[in-house]
């Protein structure tokens, strides 16, 4: 069974579509990002701000289309085995690292080797019993068992597996050297300051489409020069915005857009659905570790009132931890969101043993919207008798403490993006073994909640799939491993010279140029 994804995708493309050409070659964009950056060592980070940069240096074997379905990127093929055990990729040719060194399936084997070794996610890659690259152009993965989603998850982004220099690949978790095969190549990193990107002019273009799609597609560096700058500051942002020093910006502020909206020389473009905005308890640490404190919490907030003070009042109420309307949507344990009811959080936490014990709410400054969620759950948890306090420090920080557990910490505030739009393991697979990020003792998870998992990932149909996930939904829910607030949009500002971006889950600055 022949899969090319990307031959299929191209084919629905306009017969009379014709290939991107820059309208212009040449000239530096500066991009405003809204948080400073940890890491760009992709294997083993899922945050935005890693992404957002990553994107443009780092390409994988597969990946998402703009309709966020998996697409071959740096395959040229995949054939499937009858048994569906088989995976054989046949590799692009001609593609070179930006050392000069050509790719071939021994960095693609190297590059998965340390992905299952310090990967986030490297739970995508348990069914697979055996790898292997039995020529240049070929790699091979045989799994244990169909896997139903297999390419669902192999295609992730949230931390995908770029493929990098064979010689890279032992390099330490958060410590991989930025050579990629993407149209930019790094010039100047400089930590909590800025990225600053020049193009890679070996980089070969994916001829089988005949624009960018998703994070693949034909893409081009039309600009000599990217700079991604770290501004948390809003109001840097916007002020940056306005005299033109940042071509473009992530997160206009709703105050913001109001004052923008009839200048010229800016436009506005929104991402709809693009933030859950939620928070992770601490299970390792008390009084997070009791299930009736946890409930007593959910009982006493009032999701309406946090989602408009960290939205400026433009969301949508949750329902769910999907988007309606995508396949795995369910409204179970949808009852326990949004309680807003002090008098039962106030018997939940009687029933815990609470005794004012202090509640840590670890947030980072460089979100204003996590910010102000934490701000306002605060005062709604001490309304209800607990002693809740702020720990306010930057994303790095935050993003690296809630990764390594420890008891410091109760609830930490971040959000699911482009997890929304990748389907029901990848949605769940942050609550699920080997590296929950709800931190329940010994890692590990409720055996039903992994056993709706294993069916979400393995069930043959898609309405047990469902099913699967709906049961691991409920027990999220009712459990408390997860809080989901609300879903806010992302708007962000583009300079009117800035020609032919369109806003994204992540920056694409390739395939853009600055009008003469």
């Amino acid at each position: 069974m022949r899969i090319l994804l990307a031959c299929l995708l191209a084919a629905a493309l306009p017969a009379h579509a014709e290939r991107f050409k820059c309208g212009h070659v040449g000239g530096s964009l500066t991009f405003g990002l809204e948080a400073n950056v940890a890491t760009l060592d992709q294997h083993t980070t899922n945050a935005t701000s890693a992404r957002d940069i990553s994107a443009s240096i780092h390409e994988a074997l597969v990946t998402r289309d703009e309709d966020m379905k998996p697409m071959l990127l740096l395959a040229e093929s995949l054939t499937v085995s009858p048994d569906k055990r088989v995976f054989t990729f046949k590799l692009r040719q001609g593609l070179k690292f930006h050392n000069g060194k050509p790719m071939t399936s021994a960095d693609v084997l190297a590059s998965f080797h340390r992905f299952q070794r310090v990967g986030l996610d490297r739970a995508i890659l348990e069914p697979v019993v055996a790898m292997n690259a039995p020529d240049p152009a070929t790699f091979v993965m045989t799994l244990n068992a169909p896997f139903a989603t297999f390419m669902e998850n192999l295609s992730s982004i949230t931390a995908p597996i770029v493929i990098v220099p064979s010689e890279n690949a032992s390099a330490p978790s958060q410590q991989l050297a930025g050579v990629g095969l993407g149209p930019w190549e790094i010039e100047e990193y400089v930590p909590n300051s800025h990225v600053k990107l020049k193009r890679f002019e070996a980089y070969v273009p994916d001829t089988r489409y005949d624009d960018r799609s998703g994070f693949g597609g034909y893409k081009v560096a039309c600009l000599d020069t990217v700079t991604f700058r770290m501004v948390t500051e809003p109001g840097a942002r916007v002020a940056g915005l306005q005299t033109g020093e940042l071509g473009a910006v992530q997160d206009v502020p709703v105050l913001a857009q109001k004052r923008l909206k009839d200048d010229k020389g800016i436009r506005l473009e929104t991402v709809e659905n693009y933030w859950l905005n939620l928070a992770w308890p601490n299970w390792s640490a008390p009084p997070t570790d009791n299930l009736y404190f946890r409930q007593a919490v959910i009982a006493a907030l009032d999701y309406d009132e946090i989602m408009d003070a960290a939205s400026d009042g433009v969301y949508r109420p949750t329902t769910s931890l999907q988007i309606a309307g995508t396949a795995y949507y369910t409204e179970a344990g949808r009852s326990l969101l949004n309680q807003h009811n002090p008098e039962k959080a106030k018997v939940l936490l009687a029933k815990s043993g609470y005794h004012g014990e202090k509640v840590v709410l670890l947030v980072a400054k460089d979100y204003p919207a996590r910010y102000a969620t934490a701000v306002v759950m605060a005062q709604q948890l001490k309304a209800v008798g607990i002693n809740a306090e702020l720990e306010v420090t930057d994303w790095p920080t935050a993003l690296q403490r809630s990764l390594k557990g420890g008891s410091d910490w109760n609830f930490f505030f971040s959000a699911m993006m482009t997890y929304l739009a990748q389907g029901g393991t990848s949605t769940l697979r942050t609550m699920a073994e080997p590296s929950p990020l709800f931190w329940p003792p010994g890692k590990k998870v409720d055996p039903a909640f992994m056993a709706a998992f294993h069916d979400v990932a393995y069930a043959d149909t898609v309405e047990a799939r469902r099913d699967g996930f709906a049961r691991a939904q409920q027990i999220a829910i009712e459990s408390v491993m997860v809080l989901p607030f609300g879903i806010m949009p992302k708007v962000q500002g583009i300079r009117s010279n800035v020609r032919h971006y369109k806003p994204f889950w992540n920056p694409r600055l390739y395939n853009v140029w600055l009008s003469e």
